[in-house]
């Protein structure tokens, strides 16, 4: 079982920058893929970033290519997400998740953290 908890979420004003982390316990080799989702109010969930566990591989929404940077720390198994050039239509709830495939699809993901607050005005 793969527990996954954010922090580094808040408000920011346009065109600032936050560092997201998410600490991945219980982990083993079966979670190849991790990824980075976000729900704005209102709306379902949105694929972000997806890396592979072995930080080789990495794919970009186009939303955010460019301004967020996703990274993978494989010892102390902490992905971060690096967050640049803000702007408004990034606020959401942003949440990690985990699984075995490589995917960009929510379903694929079977593990998934409480998620992290991030405004931006």
């Amino acid at each position: 079982q793969v527990q996954l908890v954010e922090s580094g979420g808040g408000s920011v004003q346009t065109g600032g920058s936050l560092r997201l982390s998410c600490a991945a316990s219980g982990y083993h080799h079966s979670a190849y893929c991790l990824a980075w989702f976000r729900q704005a109010p209102g709306k379902g969930p949105e694929w972000v970033l997806s890396i592979s566990s072995d930080g080789t591989k990495t794919t970009y929404a186009d939303s955010v290519r460019g301004r967020f940077t996703i990274s993978y720390d494989n010892n102390k198994h902490i992905l971060y997400l690096v967050m640049n050039d803000l702007k408004e239509e990034d606020t959401g709830r942003y949440y990690c998740a985990a699984g075995s495939v490589w995917s960009l699809s929510q379903s694929a993901f079977p593990y998934w953290g409480q998620g992290t607050q991030v405004t931006v005005s």
